[in-house]
């Protein structure tokens, strides 16, 4: 620690020298900033001369993330390879509440039931990013440090723990009423028909003290998008206050450096050609779940990007150095028909969340679908893998699902794993199945204690399946009686829906396992199994 420190020193005088770009600078030079939570010149001075912690949150009040989530995400990216702390933060119980910010009514209650799905789909999510970051970072020149460090957590963590009295006393008690009634959005909640839960006026305190807990922990900075700065900036001042009147008196820290105090940053929102938000509430979501926005269909997106907003695109969601950019919109100025500048785009983006083998999966379709590629405008692909996958008619056809999978009945109650994983389409066989489970290769969500079925709390956690588990195990792993959690190898996962067997024929669905014509199960030959 003492060498990353001494690094830091070194760094911070070649900053105030003017020989080295400050990360403030680097950011704004991107166009990622759009507000800085308290004063600029304060946080110029605390990234130079502290290592300190960013951190995000993101509440899984849908099955996936999407573009509009990214910009905040991309400051962790950035936070990650030049060594600072970075922790991705998914919002398990403040999901329970919802964010009223902008919002003209009260959100709609999940089922306990969707709520962890989505919880479970976007842990994994961003637990992918997160690896998918180094990758990228690596790609362009960024080449992982001991020092560097980041983080998934959910808040759940904590609030399943802390005693409301324990809330109340460290933050609640030093929280005046009239800053939090004067905020827009409460304003006009209380003078709608609609009104505002008191959960909902609390949500603002319950994002501070998460951010406490993180504080506590290094994590300075709060990132978000433009819409959270006032959220920021109440939290800012309960972490200061809860720091400075903490009852745990090791704890306890009067902040008089001003070094050591809170400060946030706020990105620009994302919004459409019409100037509406981009996102779930708007109907205009692009989701970086390739179940929900394939590949190819998030390289369109990109690839449509209009003339006079790809040069900040690139800026905000990419790697490329400037002067690559810069050369690139030379290019892209010479002919702007070869949209030379949108397809860097959409290659840098597909690249960060997909990874190659999928980029080169989106630009091969559209080669086919628009005609030849110019070599100097597209770098060289990778040769593809062969496809793993299960065969295309078993695929889900529910799109809005993300990772998820329709099971009826018949494929999930009293079946053995090997069987339920290849129903899922984890696997192309039973035979892989049972070899993976012979590997520690394949996993069920959820916790048994072997005599009944335990439900699954909010946290995401897998065991593996084990050989020689009787065929009606698996029943202990359906939660609430609907859903069932599975996992091949690192990052392969299915929330498969349990729907009766009628349903599943009505709706016309198909499954590995299941004789749509006769309306049973098929227990004949996997796919390279012999009869």
């Amino acid at each position: 620690m003492e060498e990353a420190r001494m690094q830091w020193g070194r760094w911070a005088k070649e900053i105030q020298q003017g020989k080295r770009e400050s990360f403030i600078q680097h950011l704004e030079s991107r166009g990622l900033i759009h507000d800085v939570v308290g004063d600029r010149d304060l946080l110029h001075r605390v990234l130079t001369e502290k290592r300190v912690g960013f951190y995000a949150g993101i509440d899984p009040t849908g099955p996936s993330m999407h573009v509009g989530h990214m910009l905040p995400f991309m400051i962790l990216a950035w936070a990650y390879v030049w060594g600072l702390p970075a922790t991705f933060l998914l919002g398990g119980s403040t999901a329970r509440i919802g964010d009223p910010t902008g919002r003209r009514t009260t959100r709609e209650q999940e089922h306990s039931s969707v709520r962890r799905a989505n919880i479970a789909s976007m842990h994994i999510q961003l637990k992918r990013l997160g690896a998918s970051i180094e990758a990228y970072g690596l790609k362009h020149g960024y080449k992982r440090q001991w020092i560097w460090r980041r983080a998934l957590t959910n808040n759940n963590t904590w609030w399943n723990k802390v005693a409301a009295i324990e809330w109340l006393r460290d933050m609640g008690a030093f929280v005046r009423l009239g800053p939090m009634l004067g905020r827009e959005t409460v304003k006009n909640r209380l003078n709608s028909s609609e009104g505002m839960s008191f959960a909902e006026f609390t949500y603002p305190l319950m994002q501070a003290w998460d951010w406490w807990v993180l504080f506590r922990k290094g994590c300075q900075v709060q990132v978000g998008g433009s819409d959270q700065y006032g959220n920021i900036l109440f939290g800012m001042d309960c972490v200061k206050q809860a720091s400075r009147n903490t009852a745990l008196q090791e704890e306890k820290n009067m902040l008089d450096d001003e070094l050591d105090r809170p400060l946030g940053i706020t990105t620009p929102l994302l919004t459409a050609p019409n100037g509406e938000k981009i996102g779930k509430s708007g109907g205009n979501a692009i989701w970086l779940d390739k179940d929900m926005t394939s590949s190819f269909e998030l390289y369109q997106y990109f690839v449509r990007t209009p003339d006079d907003a790809v040069e900040r695109y690139l800026k905000l969601f990419t790697f490329l150095p400037m002067p690559k950019i810069e050369n690139i919109m030379q290019r892209q100025n010479q002919d702007p028909s070869k949209r030379v500048a949108q397809h860097a785009l959409a290659r840098e983006f597909v690249e960060l969340i997909h990874g190659q083998e999928e980029l080169h999966i989106a630009s091969q379709q559209h080669r086919q679908l628009f005609g030849s590629r110019h070599e100097s405008d597209e770098e060289k692909p990778i040769a593809a893998k062969p496809d793993t996958g299960p065969p295309e008619s078993y695929r889900s056809p529910f799109r809005e699902f993300a990772n998820r999978a329709a099971g009826n009945r018949s494929l999930v109650f009293d079946r053995s794993f090997n069987k339920i994983l290849y129903s899922a389409g984890l696997v192309n066989s039973r035979s892989e199945s049972h070899r993976l489970i012979m590997k520690g290769g394949a996993h069920v969500g959820g916790s048994s204690d072997g005599t009944h079925r335990v439900e699954m709390r909010d946290e995401v956690k897998y065991q593996p399946i084990r050989e020689g588990w009787p065929r009606d195990k698996a029943n202990e792993f359906i939660v609430d009686n609907e859903f069932m959690l599975l996992r091949v190898g690192k990052w392969k996962h299915k929330i498969v829906k349990i729907i009766s067997d009628e349903e599943f024929t009505k709706l016309g669905l198909q499954a590995p396992g299941w004789d749509a014509t006769m309306g049973k199960v098929d227990d004949g030959p996997g796919k390279d199994e012999k009869k």
